[in-house]
Order: structure tokens, then sequence, then C-alpha cells
């Protein structure tokens, strides 16, 4: 039986998942903020968090849409992807300075950390994989067409 799309496109499984996080976690933020300021920075989140939590809540769930890979195969340098890998990165960065530097955290900080970091390097690693694959095959297209 052939593998559907999605089973033979590593990039576009982890840009789903990434997608689906962020669609998650921008869901709980609209509902209540509280609840993830608590959880990755060790603080109440009541006050202004609360109006800005659910703006990023917004924001995120936005991103998970546009970054949500349709039918085609999800090019190694289309916007979602690039999207999500600059999210991805910046998101764990700012995390780690406010686990270290600004000594906050909850107990869903370092996953979260952990989490952006692996998901960034695995869009990286899929992507110039796909890139390295397809540049063989081209080679190969050019070397049979000799």
């Amino acid at each position: 039986m052939p593998m559907s799309e999605t089973n033979r496109d590593p990039v576009k499984k982890i840009l789903a998942f990434a997608a689906l996080v962020e669609l998650s976690t921008g869901l709980v933020l609209m509902i209540d903020p509280a609840i993830v300021v608590t959880l990755l920075l060790g603080t109440d989140g009541s006050g202004v968090e609360s109006p800005l939590g659910r703006c990023f809540g917004i924001a995120l769930v936005a991103l998970g849409l546009a970054c949500w890979p349709g039918r085609r195969r999800a090019e190694s340098g289309s916007a979602g992807l690039r999207a999500m890998l600059v999210y991805n990165v910046l998101i764990a960065l700012y995390l780690a300075y406010l686990g270290t530097a600004g000594h906050l955290g909850g107990w869903l900080l370092w996953p979260g950390v952990a989490l952006h970091a692996v998901m960034a390097l695995l869009l990286v690693w899929t992507s110039a994989r796909r890139a390295s694959d397809q540049g063989d095959q081209q080679s190969t297209v050019a070397i049979c067409a000799l």
C-alpha cells in the first residue's frame, strides 16, 4: 500500500506538529492567560499580563493557522516554514533568557525552551536534508539526461 503524502514528508509532519502546539497554546492563552503565565514563568499572571497574554494567544493562533501545511508538499523555503523556524528560535532564546537573567520559571519553562529548540533544530535538519535530497535527484536526472 502506498504511503500517504504526509507520511513521506517529514517537514510537513514537523510543521503540522509545531502549528498544533502553537494553536493549542494560543487557545489556552485566549481563554485563561494566567494558567500559561503561571506554568511558564512562575508568576501570578494578574493585571496587565491578562490582556497581553490574550493578544499573544491570538497571535499564536494566527501563526499556527498560517503555518498549517496544506495538501501540497511543504516546501523547504516556504513562508510558513520560515515563520515557524524564526518563532521557535526566538521564543526558545527569550524563554531561556527569562529563566536565567530574569530569574523566572514555572515548571513548564525549561521543557518549553527544550521543545522550541528541538522544533527549530528539526525544521532546519529536515529542510536541509530535503534540499540535499532534491539536489541529489536533480544531479541524477541531469546525469541520466546526458
